[in-house]
């Protein structure tokens, strides 16, 4: 018998102490509902745990990634939605222009209501937006992060969608920098044919009267067969029969003065004092031959007007329509081609037409004034609408509904781009959910306590740490058998 080491003692206090440790392990997890409350527990089933949360909550954002994407979706096809009704109105505003039974009032108030069916296409490009970023406005390419690792996403990209990149919009003008054409000093507008390329007036070979001889007309007194010249080139505003008729200013039978018809002799210039190579108005200069003229000596000859011819060329050089000739009668002429409505006005200075070589032309470009969108969907510069597709005559308003139509296949087909990106987004949630389910339920098993068998446990282990208490009391009660033996 031995009382320095009460080995049964320590043997019920090892056990004591083990049964704790166990019941407060089952107590943690109990309360916690976690099998797994620090790395100690299962370092591996941890490690495993952790990754799989990532995934979880991965999958739960790509969900709400996924719900933002079909609102923005929706965002943008309701604007579209709109966009195509006011374009159905377009189109039934053009085919009421298209019948002559219209007076040109008529189609006047049909223009302008097309005309603002037209900005307001602009407008809803311009300011539809969704988180402040334009959708419609062209530029837009959106990527939607639809899964919980890196590069599992879907693209989104909606072209412009204004007036003017829809082809139902007044043509926007801009003028090249490149050699006039002689005597035009610009374009004032073009035919709604005409698409967004550039255009050029282009000269052809024109020439005009410079230098004629000018023969004594028949039937006039004085001196028969005398004659001048006259010099210069012929700025006046049309075709002339000019006249120069010799007269005199004091009376006397000297030549000493002249006037000047370019009618015919039907009106006359005021009489102006004569002198060898005297103006006489129009460019000319007249200077009267060796010979002596007489009073009331006449002098003519036929004088063309300085012109040119004009046509309408594409960039690439392609006439369009006829050519048009011009003189300096004119200040304003309509080339192109009006049987499709690919025309152009230009404006002359009168008197001011100067030949050109065939090489020179003016460049002029009809622009769609599309805005500028930077790729995050800012917009620098909005789009601009003035005016709508032309419906003012039977021609252009049958044009306006080839235009039309198009206009709406491209939002027809935007639309449709938008619906099935959205029923993709759909079936994605519906997929992202299901994941998550199942992975969680994967991670449940093996973070989350069995607690019917943790109640299991903490029940043995309880039952176990009172019963080393009372062998534990027993076995100090050993070491008093040795008082027997002192008494």
């Amino acid at each position: 018998m031995i009382i320095n080491h009460n080995l049964n003692s320590m043997n019920a206090h090892r056990n004591m102490s083990f049964n704790t440790t166990q019941t407060g392990k089952a107590m943690e997890k109990l309360s916690s509902g976690l099998r797994i409350n620090r790395a100690g527990d299962d370092a591996a089933g941890l490690a495993i745990s952790e990754k799989m949360r990532g995934q979880i909550r991965g999958l739960d954002q790509a969900t709400r990634n996924s719900q933002d994407g079909i609102s923005m979706i929706q965002t943008a096809e309701g604007a579209l939605n709109e966009t195509h009704s006011i374009l159905q109105r377009m189109r039934e505003l053009s085919v009421q222009s298209a019948t002559d039974t219209n007076t040109k009032d008529d189609r006047t108030k049909i223009q302008s209501e097309v005309n603002e069916l037209a900005k307001e296409i602009t407008r809803i490009s311009n300011d539809t937006e969704f988180n402040t970023q334009n959708l419609m406005a062209g530029g837009l390419s959106s990527t939607f992060q639809i899964g919980a690792n890196a590069s599992q996403n879907i693209k989104l990209s909606i072209s412009a969608m204004d007036a003017s990149s829809l082809g139902v919009a007044g043509q926007v003008l801009t003028q090249g920098t490149t050699t006039a054409v002689g005597g035009v000093t610009g374009v004032t507008s073009l035919g709604s044919g005409l698409t967004a390329q550039t255009y050029r007036l282009q000269t052809t070979a024109t020439a005009a009267t410079t230098a004629v001889a000018a023969t004594a007309a028949a039937g006039t007194t004085g001196v028969a067969g005398t004659e001048g010249t006259i010099g210069g080139a012929y700025t006046g505003a049309e075709d002339a029969q000019l006249r120069i008729r010799v007269d005199a200013i004091d009376g006397s039978n000297a030549p000493t003065a002249v006037s000047v018809s370019f009618d015919g002799g039907d009106t006359w210039g005021a009489s102006s004092a004569y002198s060898a190579g005297m103006n006489i108005g129009n460019g000319l200069q007249w200077t009267a031959s060796a010979d002596p003229y007489a009073v009331g000596n006449t002098v003519s000859t036929t004088l063309d007007a300085q012109s040119f011819t004009l046509q309408l060329k594409t960039a690439g050089g392609v006439n369009v329509g006829s050519a048009v000739t011009v003189n300096n009668a004119q200040t304003s002429a309509t080339i192109g081609d009006s049987s499709i409505g690919a025309t152009m006005d230009v404006s002359f200075a009168a008197g001011a037409i100067t030949t050109a070589a065939a090489s020179n032309f003016q460049a002029v470009t009809a622009q769609g004034s599309t805005s500028a969108v930077v790729s995050n969907g800012t917009v620098t510069q909005k789009a601009t609408t003035t005016a709508g597709v032309d419906v003012s005559s039977q021609g252009s308003a049958n044009l306006a509904i080839t235009k039309i139509d198009s206009a709406i296949q491209k939002v027809s087909e935007q639309r449709s781009s938008l619906g099935a990106v959205q029923n993709r987004l759909e079936h994605t949630i519906n997929n992202l959910s299901t994941s998550a389910e199942n992975l969680q339920a994967a991670e449940s098993r093996v973070r989350d306590v069995d607690m019917a068998k943790e109640m299991m446990n903490f029940t043995k282990n309880n039952i176990l740490n009172q019963a080393a208490q009372a062998m534990m009391a027993q076995s100090n009660q050993q070491p008093q058998a040795v008082l027997q033996l002192l008494r």
